[in-house]
């Protein structure tokens, strides 16, 4: 197949997948849009396919590829949405390994690791001697090879894409592992804890890693051997461990998006080292909106990027207040919940990771349509950082079929809280902490949240009286018009559901 067409193939390919990160934008169109993307995956496929020179080159990418359907269709069937999060950072690890193997692969093509010197043991055999010979001038001819197919400022510039992709990889790999530890509360070790890992001189050790890594560049541009390659990715590992582990609980949606632009700019360096424009496009597509992804949520969060990334949140709040210091909580039972909801005429539900922990998402859809029997105005409040995943609410509420004209951003539905009857936070912590705004002193202080304490009356589901993933306790639960329904929220919704 000629490479018209091929190239043809992954134009339409790209722009499929723009279609797709367009469609995926609004919740009525992500259905449209992951199908755009799939179609575009396929294209993509089968032109890569075109490509292959050999039978045994194609039937290994098929065993691969079946190979990696299989598991991935098992672990697709496994997963619940609650665990969203850390298995994207999982598949997150993947892209970055497969750039670390590419960067390498890359390299040995190049024929850049040939020694200058042949060392020929006193005891060889004349015939090891010539095999060692011959071994040699075939080496020495595939770096001219290489040389001539390429002038001095394109062998540079391709020595930086393989450094820049093994180091990318090297970080997105062992970032995104640590970032699942986290997620998947995995605690056996002290760098998969919720809470930071603050090491003295952590922000120190990471400025020394750069600044390392930009020698060893030097190094590497200067006299290309696997030598700095190796230090630099042991380096590049050790900082994508460090650099997640100091980030707190908190910050953990922002981390996901920031290692998903990871992967992308991963992925768009080993398209350059394989001469790969889908690849190229495909990664900056991916890294550029993650890129944007993460500002959208630090801004969400009142947070610098560069202030995520430093780490180290949520540490003056890792301690909850007693009782006593923030006044008396008030609690009501699903009954009392009840007939609460059926005396109000407008009802705002703010979900959160509880919610999805409990899988309560079904009930609350059926709360809602007994509500809106009785002609009560029901919406949804969704804060940009609500669970641990950018849009895991959404995601949710679809899932359950609840309509998307009364799923509400937090800028769209902030204002209108004070003239609500009933607020249901059901599972949610930081996201309705009012210490954001009253406390400057907090550690969340400035970020915005749903201003829910300004409607009638609140009611609070959640198992008990814990601090949520920040560490930072919630004022909230102590406020007059605040009332807490202890228990499993599925259970409870239901239970509410019944006496309605």
């Amino acid at each position: 197949m000629v490479a018209g067409p091929i190239h043809m193939a992954y134009i339409l390919a790209a722009l499929l997948f723009i279609i797709a990160l367009a469609g995926l934008s609004k919740q009525e169109t992500a259905k449209y849009g992951c199908l755009s993307g799939m179609v575009g995956m396929t294209i993509a496929l089968l032109a890569t396919f075109a490509q292959v020179g050999s039978a045994t080159g194609f039937l290994l990418i098929v065993v691969a590829m079946c190979i990696g359907a299989g598991i991935g269709i098992f672990v697709a069937r496994r997963v619940a949405m609650t665990q969203m999060p850390e298995m994207i950072a999982c598949l997150h690890s993947f892209v970055g390994l497969a750039a670390v193997l590419v960067g390498y692969n890359s390299f040995l093509e190049l024929g850049a690791i040939v020694p200058d010197t042949i060392t020929v043991p006193l005891d060889a055999s004349q015939a090891t001697i010539v095999a060692m010979m011959d071994a040699a001038k075939q080496a020495a001819e595939a770096v001219t090879e290489h040389a001539a197919a390429m002038t001095p400022g394109e062998f540079n510039t391709h020595l930086v894409e393989i450094f820049l992709g093994i180091f990318i990889g090297a970080v997105t790999f062992t970032g995104s592992i640590i970032a699942y530890g986290k997620l998947n509360g995995t605690y056996k070790l002290r760098v998969f804890k919720s809470a930071p890992l603050m090491l003295p001189g952590g922000h120190w050790l990471n400025l020394a890693a750069l600044v390392v890594s930009v020698l060893l560049l030097i190094w590497f541009m200067a006299s290309p051997s696997v030598v700095p390659l190796v230090l630099m990715t042991l380096i590049a590992f050790a900082f994508g461990v460090h650099l997640v582990a100091a980030i707190g609980g908190a910050d953990m949606p922002v981390v996901i998006s920031m290692l998903n632009s990871y992967s992308g700019w991963a992925a768009a360096a080993s398209g350059f080292m394989l001469s790969n424009d889908l690849l190229i496009v495909t990664g900056a597509l991916v890294g550029s909106s993650g890129a944007i992804l993460s500002y959208i949520m630090c801004k969400a969060m009142n947070r610098s990027f560069i202030s995520v990334i430093a780490g180290g949140f949520g540490t003056e709040g890792g301690t909850a207040a007693a009782d006593e210091e923030m006044g008396e909580y008030h609690e009501l039972k699903a009954n009392e919940v009840a007939d609460l909801l059926k005396n109000s005429s407008s009802v705002i539900i703010a979900p959160g990771y509880g919610m999805a922990v409990s899988q309560a998402q079904n009930a609350v859809a059926q709360l809602t349509e007994k509500l809106k029997e009785r002609g009560i105005e029901v919406r949804f409040a969704i804060h940009p950082v609500a669970g641990r995943l950018p849009g895991h609410m959404n995601v949710l509420l679809a899932e359950a079929k609840v309509p998307y004209d009364i799923v509400f951003e937090m800028d769209e539905i902030n204002d209108d809280f004070e003239n609500t009857d009933t607020v249901l936070v059901i599972g949610a912590n930081d996201t309705v902490n009012p210490a954001a705004l009253e406390n400057p002193n907090s550690p969340i202080a400035g970020m915005p949240v749903l201003e829910v304490w300004k409607a009638h009356n609140v009611v609070i589901f959640k198992r008990s009286m814990n601090v949520g993933y920040a560490g930072v306790q919630n004022p909230l639960f102590f406020k007059d018009n605040s009332f807490m329904c202890f228990g499993d929220a599925k259970k409870t919704v239901e239970e509410i559901v019944a006496n309605i």
